[in-house]
């Protein structure tokens, strides 16, 4: 690979190319000294602000050092693809309380394996060019400090709300790495970060989970609550998570940066089931067997049937005493699930402090 005859110059231009063509809306090369996040992630480990992700502890240093990920790993390829749909409406939907939020990148496909194939894609398109030569590809699936990686190649820089921002597209976007063993040449940093000022994205989210700037307490972050989470949703938390039942999206929404984000062309990325505009009743009214169908390659399957009825719950206590909420939470009053029972309770008495006719 460091053969003279190798120009590390044409060949990262070259990538670049390819990743576009592949999709990809821009291609970044960093290297694999990660520097401060390495001890940013370590002082978000100790405050206990990973909740029930154990994960995020596991694999020792592996996480902010590639090279010990996989080793011979000397550039890590980072690339961004935008999956933001159409107009999804989504000020619209959190305003109406008996609709069912869902984070606007779980409406489509699973975006895993589709990013995962194009990178592949994208190695085998670099092996046709140099020959046989070290990688492996991630996407949002092993202990990879992405957002940092991205940040080190020049895609943005991260927000406060410690969200990879771009000041071309915002932040709705996936991104994904191909660890590589050819020394190419290496993009610089966003030279500083453009929040400024700022603080909407703090100011607007729903249970206060950011403790400081780039600092998000993830045990009172409403993505962790309705996908993470194993248990029961803290009772002092469930009224603030509004009609959100997979995911949030507030501190985006909010974000100015996001006027730029462009609806993404990829149709894996656009809504199925009409999940952009469900009712909460319907949806709680899915079987598993509807679940399971409705739900496959879908992001939503990540919650299970059991925390998915359990988010529903949440939202339906906090919507309106109308019939169809009140019969939907009345027929799951029996649910085999305990968890089920216990946030189906709760959303009754919800409506019976109300003054609702339970």
């Amino acid at each position: 690979m460091t053969a003279p005859t190798l120009d590390l110059d044409q060949l990262a231009s070259s990538i670049r190319s390819w990743g576009q063509a592949l999709g990809f809306q821009q291609v970044g090369i960093a290297g694999v000294e990660l520097g401060e996040h390495e001890a940013h992630l370590q002082r978000w480990l100790e405050a206990g602000y990973q909740g029930e992700m154990d994960y995020m502890a596991a694999h020792g240093s592996k996480r902010s050092h590639p090279d010990e990920l996989v080793p011979g790993t000397l550039r890590v390829i980072s690339l961004r693809m935008d999956y933001l749909p159409g107009d999804t409406r989504m000020a619209q939907r959190l305003a109406e309380p008996e609709k069912a939020y869902v984070s606007r990148y779980a409406l489509g496909r699973d975006y895993h394996k589709l990013v995962r194939k194009r990178l592949q894609q994208l190695a085998e398109r670099i092996q046709q060019e140099v020959g046989p030569f070290g990688y492996r590809a991630f996407v949002d699936s092993a202990p990879v400090l992405e957002k940092a990686l991205a940040e080190q190649a020049g895609l943005g820089w991260i927000g406060k709300n410690t969200l990879l921002l771009n000041r071309q597209a915002g932040s709705w976007f996936f991104l994904g790495e191909l660890f590589v063993d050819i020394p190419l040449p290496v993009d610089a940093p966003q030279d500083s970060d453009h929040c400024g000022r700022c603080t909407a994205c703090l100011d607007i989210c729903p249970t206060a989970a950011f403790v400081g700037e780039r600092l998000l307490d993830a045990r009172r972050c409403i993505s962790y609550l309705t996908i993470e989470l194993k248990g029961a949703i803290p009772s002092e938390l469930r009224s603030l998570i509004g009609n959100r039942v997979f995911g949030c999206d507030d501190c985006q929404i909010v974000c100015p940066w996001n006027r730029f984000a462009r609806p993404t062309e990829q149709g894996d990325f656009q809504p199925r089931h009409s999940l952009d505009n469900a009712e909460l009743a319907q949806l709680f009214r899915w079987s598993e067997e509807e679940f399971l169908s409705r739900t496959e390659g879908s992001p939503l399957r990540r919650a299970g049937y059991q925390r998915w009825l359990r988010n529903l719950a949440v939202g339906l206590g906090n919507a309106p005493s109308t019939l169809p909420v009140l019969e939907a939470l009345k027929a799951r009053q029996d649910d085999p699930s305990e968890l089920v029972r216990e946030h189906v309770a709760w959303a009754l008495e919800e409506h019976r402090r109300r003054g609702a006719p339970v």
